[in-house]
């Protein structure tokens, strides 16, 4: 390890050209800690609502944008157990990711799945914690229930599709464009909605109604997605693209026995999401290491192209996943 390494920071608040290549210490590990060399860095939404102003990182975190890599274990801190320098990993992050290291909580560590590849490692922290923890913990997905999920060529939308298809649930995918709705149903959808062309309200109430919906959007949404619920039907929100506040009915919670609920993952404690962490261990990674589920790639770019793979996710025309190539020369 060097003491210093290269790093992408958010010069201020503003739209992708704030990110800006810059030298910053190499990170040491805190007790229960781990410094990661980063391979590969996963690009997310929260990373630009950090860079836009609009999402604050916790304050003992790093200012850094990036919330999940790959790479290899370079150091370790007191108290860590079960891990060893050397071992290639796939963290989620408080952040920090947009660098050439990071350290993290070991506990939020989890190994490379066999076969799999660090770039495409780099992509499965921040979605499939978010998805587990959303889709089945909190919104309760059983196998047979009808499962509707918007946004489902994004990363949390492609990831979100497999997962509930894999534990046998029907799934349900809302999406902007014939391809992305082509790539919905080849990942397990059932039925995939082009919502510039029809209306998942009619689509959900025709097919009995959704017991578990998960939300990106917000806005007008929601109103429409408390139609779209079936009786005793789940609605779990996690984003807010088009704004958390409006307008709605909410007599129909009542009468028809809905449940609205929500999370976010970054402002989590440490032991909630280690807890996430040993459960995808023990029930979702052996389905990467057998190839049954693996993340959609969309775009790579250069660690100082971080500029350009924002514009890229902001421009919604990507399906599936943009990572940044920090040290895989």
């Amino acid at each position: 390890m060097t003491e210093m390494m290269r790093a992408v920071e958010i010069t201020k608040p503003g739209g992708p050209e704030v990110l800006q290549i810059t030298d910053r210490p190499v990170p040491v590990p805190g007790h229960g800690q781990v410094v990661i060399k980063i391979a590969w860095a996963g690009v997310n939404r929260p990373d630009a609502l950090q860079r836009a102003g609009l999402y604050a990182p916790p304050p003992t975190a790093s200012d850094l944008p990036g919330l999940e890599a790959a790479g290899e274990i370079v150091a370790l801190g007191a108290g860590v157990a079960g891990l060893s320098v050397g071992d290639q990993v796939c963290a989620l992050l408080p952040g920090g990711g947009y660098a050439e290291y990071v350290a993290t909580s070991a506990a939020h560590c989890l190994p490379v799945p066999e076969g799999m590849a660090l770039k495409e490692a780099a992509c499965l922290p921040e979605t499939f914690f978010t998805v587990w923890s959303n889709v089945f913990t909190r919104g309760g997905l059983q196998g047979g229930e009808r499962f509707l999920v918007h946004g489902g060529s994004s990363g949390i939308g492609t990831t979100a599709i497999q997962l509930a298809s894999a534990f046998g649930a029907r799934v349900f995918a809302t999406a902007g464009s014939a391809e992305k709705c082509a790539a919905c149903v080849e990942l397990g959808a059932e039925v995939a909605i082009n919502y510039r062309e029809q209306d998942f309200v009619e689509v959900l109430r025709d097919a009995g109604g959704a017991d578990l919906i998960l939300d990106i959007v917000g806005g007008d949404y929601i109103p429409r997605n408390l139609k779209a619920l079936a009786d005793d039907g789940r609605l779990v929100q996690i984003a807010f693209l088009q704004g958390p506040k409006v307008e709605a009915n909410f007599a129909q919670l009542m009468m028809r026995r809905l449940t609205m609920t929500g999370s976010t993952l970054r402002p989590q404690s440490d032991l909630a999401k280690a807890q996430i962490a040993q459960d995808l261990r023990k029930t979702v990674w052996p389905l990467l290491s057998a190839g049954r589920i693996a993340p959609v790639m969309d775009q790579s770019f250069q660690l100082e192209e971080a500029a350009k793979a924002h514009a890229r996710m902001e421009s919604s025309d990507h399906i599936g996943k943009i990572v940044l190539n920090v040290s895989d020369r």
